[in-house]
């Protein structure tokens, strides 16, 4: 695999359809299409033509075709679209004849690499496009069009501006100290990072929302046997996802089913009941069950209100969680269960599970609403920026200008690293190979 080659996929979805895309792109394209297409169509416009087999002349499809001429296309290459007839048949013979006249089939996210390597977007805007591709909900999908339309990087390009302008005030003041030049550089560089480390450690104290919104919440449900959780996963769920018996222990294994709530992705986790293990497989559920509350964004007790509150699950009763009193058909709820008024709800008959689907957006909301601002969606932006406000920290307190000088080309090299700019080699791997063949 080179960057030279010339490198075609199916864009659009796999299987048969009306229509499918296939995407060209490289140095090659504008005679590989002329001779597929018996000619280039005028650039940006839709041209209907006859692909033919270049061996044969065999007619392979009536196609419509878009040529691109870089460096103004997606990849700033000389690309193509082919918008064939949606047969697995038709597009195997034009791949077959794409291969037959020199290009190769594209690797998962290499349209979208060498946009990134001709410069025709950055890397927080290849991963807001990788995530656009896998909205589910339409809160992520805000979030993921407004990063690849480029919200992070103007405001990461200009923090690393506002930097690169800092550095050169310090360096300034190290090599010019004999000329006239104001002699307060130095001041100006250390009040100047401390500022941009104030902007960076607000943009960190985000309560993790935005990496919320792109992976989901996830929402533990806990209680003891029989308190009916399974039946309350069921209802929210609108269908029978895990197994309800009057049985205890039935739950053995956390069961999981995601769903939108307020636009946001949720993943509600039906846990073994919380008591003491019967045997070895109880008990490992019950460990999981732990385990799957320990990870969740939000807890969900649900205690039986026709039986008196279990220790257990009254351990989970703290500031953030959500206490249920279901079973409220059975008994009425109590006032408080662990000093906390439960919601009442009764997953048999319906009642109150309005109110909670209401409390649960609320909390999804909360946990990881979107907002018309630029957000941190990755682990990685988070470790750059941390070390990024590290970096400026050392910076505001250097005993000598040369280790302020230091610190800070350190920090940029630590912005550089978002966007794309320097230092990404080891990085572009794990970016890309997440993306579908075609992008």
């Amino acid at each position: 695999m080179t960057a030279a080659d010339t490198i075609f996929a199916l864009a659009s979805g796999g299987g048969r359809g009306a229509i499918a895309v296939l995407r060209v792109s490289g140095a090659e394209s504008r005679g590989i299409i002329a001779r597929l297409a018996g000619g280039l169509p005028t650039a940006r416009m839709a041209s209907l033509r006859w692909l033919r087999d270049p061996t044969t002349g065999d007619a392979l499809d009536q196609a419509l075709v878009l040529w691109f001429p870089g460096p103004k296309s997606y990849t700033g290459e000389d690309s193509a679209e082919l918008h064939l007839h949606g047969g697995p048949a038709v597009i195997a013979a034009v791949g077959g004849a794409l291969a037959a006249l020199g290009a190769r089939p594209a690797e998962a996210g290499e349209f979208t690499r060498r946009a990134f390597l001709n410069g025709r977007l950055d890397l927080t805007a290849a991963e807001g496009i990788a995530d656009l591709i896998a909205a589910e909900t339409e809160a992520q999908r805000r979030q993921a069009l407004r990063q690849a339309d480029g919200a992070l990087a103007k405001l990461y390009g200009a923090w690393s501006e506002r930097l690169t302008r800092l550095l050169a005030h310090q360096e300034a003041a190290i090599e010019f100290a004999e000329d006239d030049l104001p002699t307060d550089l130095g001041d100006r560089a250390r009040d100047g990072a401390a500022t941009l480390r104030a902007e960076i450690v607000a943009h960190l104290a985000d309560g993790g929302r935005g990496e919320r919104l792109r992976e989901g919440v996830l929402v533990a449900i806990l209680g003891a046997p029989n308190a009916g959780k399974s039946s309350l996963l069921n209802a929210l769920a609108g269908r029978d996802a895990a197994i309800v018996s009057a049985r205890a222990g039935t739950t053995r294994d956390v069961v999981e089913v995601r769903l939108a709530l307020a636009g946001v992705p949720v993943t509600l986790a039906d846990t073994a009941g919380l008591r003491e293990a019967a045997d070895e497989i109880e008990q490992e559920g019950i460990r999981r069950a732990h385990r799957r509350a320990e990870e969740a964004d939000l807890v969900l007790a649900v205690f039986a209100a026709d039986t008196a509150p279990d220790a257990e699950t009254l351990a989970w009763v703290t500031p953030g969680a959500v206490v249920l009193a279901n079973k409220v058909d059975l008994a009425p709820a109590p006032g408080k269960i662990g000093g906390v008024a439960p919601l009442p709800v009764s997953a048999r008959t319906g009642a109150g599970l309005e109110a909670l689907r209401t409390r649960l957006e609320a909390e999804a909301r909360r946990l990881a609403g979107a907002a018309d601002a630029a957000v941190l969606t990755r682990p990685r932006h988070r470790a750059a920026l941390t070390e990024a406000s590290a970096w400026l920290a050392e910076a505001e307190t250097a005993l000598l200008p040369e280790l302020a000088s230091e610190a800070l080309r350190a920090a940029l090299r630590a912005l550089g690293r978002l966007t794309g700019r320097v230092g990404v080699e080891d990085v572009l791997d794990v970016i890309f190979r997440d993306f579908c063949i075609g992008k």
